[in-house]
């Protein structure tokens, strides 16, 4: 029977592909805690950038892809469990480090608010076509690298020109890699749902 509702509510606008899944207090948990979980897994597949603090990291590409399927509250709580755990000791954050007193911690409370906004997008359709989920990643991009850079250029002593080109500049082409990912991802996951329907 649960199978059947889930076609007819993934049409629904103010649905994200969390929602799909059978509805309890234990499935939110468990996706708050695994989109967590996805994001330190993939901080580790981290790039040293040389003449730069931040490495290039596959964390920012989920915090964004959990924001977008779990929605901007569930996004949150899970980027929020991130960031408190990272600030709590456990090496999660880009190449195993923790804490807070880094130079580079400003683009993990970038992402935590990054992945509320495209969470409230992909409630609005934003997820379910290549040019809405685009949009949505550059936007969320951009809430990201609008708390990063200043927070490095202030965490370090760069001036802004220089934040930019240590924390923005180097990343450019990677972010438009993994835009390029969620949008092939992301509306397929859709397509599917809705042909099974």
């Amino acid at each position: 029977m649960s199978t059947a509702v889930a076609p007819a509510r993934s049409l629904r606008s103010g649905t994200v592909l969390a929602d799909l899944l059978p509805s309890s207090r234990a499935r939110d948990i468990a996706l708050v805690v695994g989109g967590a979980a996805l994001t330190g897994i993939a901080a580790q597949i981290a790039v040293p950038v040389p003449g730069s603090p931040v490495p290039v990291s596959g964390q920012t590409f989920a915090a964004l892809l959990v924001g977008t399927a779990l929605g901007a509250r569930r996004g949150f709580l899970s980027l929020a469990l991130y960031a408190v755990v990272g600030m709590a000791g456990v090496p999660w954050f880009a190449e195993a480090t923790s804490g807070y007193a880094m130079p580079s911690f400003g683009y993990i409370l970038g992402m935590l608010l990054a992945a509320t906004v495209v969470g409230a997008l992909a409630r609005r359709g934003a997820d379910r076509s290549v040019l809405r989920t685009a949009g949505a990643m550059a936007l969320g991009s951009v809430i990201i690298y609008a708390v990063g850079v200043p927070y490095l250029a202030l965490a370090t002593g760069m001036s802004f020109s220089q934040a930019v080109a240590a924390g923005l500049t180097p990343f450019l082409i990677g972010d438009a890699l993994k835009a390029a990912l969620a949008m092939g991802a992301l509306p397929t996951a859709w397509k599917l749902i809705g042909r099974k329907g």
